[in-house]
């Protein structure tokens, strides 16, 4: 009786005209065309394939404050058989979604696998680039403000084995030593952008990357200088002057130094200000 209690609960549901909807909605869900899952006859496999340019907040950790939150500009891909006609980017944002509305950067490996998954592929990248914001003093005054940094989190996983590369985009000053030198008074200086990869056995701060960056240029920058640390921070320079050249040189030494440190790229453009053509250096090792 109790079941053709429910029975007749759920016929008289579904005669009602809200019912005949919700009914006719399925039966046409049902019946949808999964294109993506159609064979593809050309036989070319594609190596990645997903979203890119997704924004999404995510908490990153530390070391001043154990955490921050922050914007990422996410790009998540798979490989394709060849046989396959398409890929489902719904499932992408799903794999993402189902770890919270904010997404913490340690679970960067498990999203990966569940990429994976999801999608019956063989391997998955992660691509994480977002704001990094570090709190500095002005050198004399100590006034103090914020300055952002560019972080990249890039992750593959194939057969088990998680590749992790973590990347800072760091602004610098360098200041021309050959200026100095030919020059009765005063050398041209510029901003630089230093890219600076790396591969790691332990885990390694952001902060640690970017402060060794900043101590091979001939100056950090600020946010908030006054006229006091405004004379310091040129007077910095003007005393530690570095060619394009020496700047890759001192970071790859430093890096060679480090055993933590199993593979580095690292990439310095000076913006130069008396050419309208910029310098570049790059070093890789690993």
């Amino acid at each position: 009786m109790q079941a053709l209690r429910r029975f007749s609960i759920c016929k008289s549901q579904i005669e009602s005209p809200r019912g005949a909807r919700i009914l006719s909605g399925m039966q046409h869900l049902v019946e949808l065309k999964d294109t993506q899952s159609e064979v593809d006859h050309r036989k070319i496999a594609i190596d990645r394939v997903g979203v890119k340019n997704l924004r999404y907040p995510i908490t990153v950790l530390d070391k001043a404050h154990r955490t921050q939150n922050t914007i990422a500009t996410v790009s998540l891909t798979v490989d394709l058989p060849h046989h396959y006609k398409g890929t489902h980017m719904s499932r992408f944002i799903e794999a993402l979604n189902e770890h919270g509305p904010v997404f913490h950067i340690e679970k960067i490996q498990k999203l990966a696998r569940g990429l994976l998954e999801r999608l019956d592929a063989q391997q998955a990248h992660v691509d994480f680039e977002f704001p990094f914001f570090l709190e500095k003093k002005a050198p004399v005054t100590g006034a103090v403000g914020l300055m952002d940094y560019t972080v990249r989190f890039s992750a593959g996983l194939r057969k088990g084995d998680l590749d992790f590369v973590l990347t800072v985009v760091v602004p610098v000053t360098t200041l021309c030593p050959c200026s100095k030198a030919i020059s009765d008074s005063g050398a041209h200086n510029q901003r630089s952008v230093v890219t600076y990869a790396v591969r790691f056995n332990r885990p390694i701060w952001v902060e640690d990357l970017i402060r060794l960056v900043e101590s091979c240029a001939s100056s950090e920058l600020f946010s908030l200088l006054k006229r006091p640390d405004e004379k310091a921070v040129t007077e910095r320079a003007y005393n530690n002057p570095v060619f394009v050249e020496d700047l890759v040189r001192d970071i790859a030494a430093h890096s060679n130094a480090e055993e933590n440190i199993t593979w580095y790229r690292v990439e310095a453009e000076n913006f130069e200000s008396i050419h309208n053509h910029n310098a570049y250096a790059l070093i890789e090792k690993g």
